[in-house]
């Protein structure tokens, strides 16, 4: 896979790859020119020296090249250089290779006279293109001093600065065109990152503009892959809430219209003298009362919705003896499911802590949820069953009722809000939000809400709770 990091290491080398060939050959042409260069000028000069102050003490060398020969000969294995006697015209006498043969009696460049004379020249350097190709040192008689010949001595290395220079020649184009190459990949490689971050910038501006957001591509590199499939997270999570909101809305406006309808009728019937009638003013206050308990349901889940999307949960946990707290909530919904014609049982187990700590209110509003739901879809002539019992360190509730039950589809989804069952969408009340809140508060306990159910064999939800909660 294509990784950012190795992307960003091959942008690295790709600088080096330039950088270090041209330190190489800086490097290179600076030994050659100020220490390479110098040192062979230097023994080149001190062997030449050596081989003219030897000849001049055998004057018969410069008169006789048989004799001249012999002692090129006998020298010449301890130089590093080609060795030429030269006369004092600059013709050759003798060389101390065999090949240059035909060159003898051929004349070479010597100093002039007028700078010999003064004696001040103990070696001339000749160079070409800042290379040594020979040194000629002059030769004179150590009794009369008079000039008797030239000792030149020629670079065996001049034929490898030729061959040098092309391949220095060679090495640059090699060089300019790796550069070429690296600008090439260089530019290719920006641009396979550049295009995946404009793309999630561009989408990221169109979405901060308020436009309507679209989904990425995945592709390039992985880190890109990851931002891209972060973004589309965040789209899809924004077309959810966008969905969620109008829902909420539509909701808001089924569930307000039909208690405040209610509450309407009720109150014009009671101004067109109804409340003349003990029993029908009974009724129309009861039926006033009802809805207005189910408009401060909705309140209540709006309000935990509320704090939902704020992500804050403030909770009052103190000391409670949950017997006592349990059957202070029973007694109106008890009521209403006698109403009903409901069978409701309560069971207290031995096992069940006399005290536990945890928010009275909060789980209240757990509670009644979840007795609403069992008493709104178990039909009459029904059983509503609640168990509570202490299980190691923590307790539990469980609430059973033979209603209709859920499919095993729907029951992945029964936690989720604004999502509701059939049998839910078949009552009018409601919004979807009473068992996501009910889930919430259990786990801001640091407990688990769980439900179970079968088709026409009713539901269960069981309420697991810690004794302590360690906030």
């Amino acid at each position: 896979m294509k990784s950012l990091r190795s992307r960003l290491m091959l942008n690295t080398l790709i600088p080096l790859m330039v950088i270090v060939p041209v330190m190489g050959i800086l490097i290179t042409y600076l030994l050659e020119t100020q220490v390479f260069l110098g040192n062979l000028t230097n023994e080149l000069t001190r062997q030449a020296v050596l081989v003219a102050d030897t000849a001049s003490a055998y004057l018969e060398i410069w008169q006789d090249p048989v004799r001249a020969q012999a002692f090129v000969t006998r020298v010449s294995p301890r130089l590093t250089a080609k060795v030429m006697l030269l006369d004092p015209e600059g013709r050759l006498i003798v060389s101390s290779d065999p090949e240059d043969s035909f060159l003898v009696g051929q004349v070479f460049n010597v100093p002039d006279a007028e700078l010999l004379s003064a004696k001040d020249l103990p070696a001339e350097i000749t160079m070409d293109q800042r290379k040594v190709t020979d040194i000629i040192v002059p030769v004179f008689s150590g009794r009369e001093g008079g000039l008797i010949g030239f000792v030149r001595l020629a670079n065996p290395l001049a034929s490898i600065y030729e061959r040098s220079q092309t391949l220095r020649q060679v090495m640059i184009i090699v060089l300019a065109g790796g550069f070429l190459l690296a600008m090439l990949l260089s530019w290719w490689l920006a641009r396979d990152l550049e295009r995946p971050i404009r793309q999630t910038t561009d989408a990221a501006f169109r979405l901060a503009s308020g436009k309507n957001p679209q989904p990425l591509p995945e592709g390039g590199l992985d880190e890109t892959r990851i931002l891209q499939r972060a973004f589309n997270t965040l789209v899809e999570r924004l077309q959810t809430l966008e969905t969620s909101r109008k829902r909420l809305l539509a909701n808001l406006v089924h569930e307000l219209g039909r208690p405040l309808g209610a509450l309407r009728s009720a109150s014009q019937a009671l101004l067109s003298g109804a409340g003349e009638d003990p029993q029908l003013r009974q009724e129309l206050v009861q039926g006033m009362d009802d809805e207005l308990v189910r408009l401060q349901g909705l309140l209540n889940e709006l309000a935990h919705l509320h704090e939902q999307v704020l992500g804050s949960l403030d909770l009052e946990i103190r000391p409670v003896r949950i017997q006592p707290w349990i059957e202070s909530l029973l007694p109106p919904w008890q009521r209403l499911a006698q109403d009903k014609n409901l069978n409701w049982q309560v069971e207290f187990e031995e096992s069940l802590p006399p005290e536990a700590n945890f928010d009275p209110d909060r789980m209240a509003q757990v509670l009644e949820n979840l007795f609403s739901n069992a008493i709104r879809y178990t039909p009459p002539g029904g059983h509503i069953t609640l168990h509570a019992a202490g299980i190691e360190q923590a307790w539990q509730i469980v609430l059973k009722d033979d209603g209709p039950g859920i499919e095993s589809e729907e029951a992945e989804q029964i936690f989720e809000p604004f999502k509701r069952g059939k049998a839910a969408q078949r009552l009018p009340e409601g919004m979807g939000l009473g068992l996501s809140i009910a889930r919430d508060l259990v786990q801001a306990h640091q407990g688990s809400l769980t439900f179970t159910s079968q088709p026409g064999k009713g539901s269960c939800f069981v309420v697991h709770m810690p004794i302590e909660i360690s906030l």
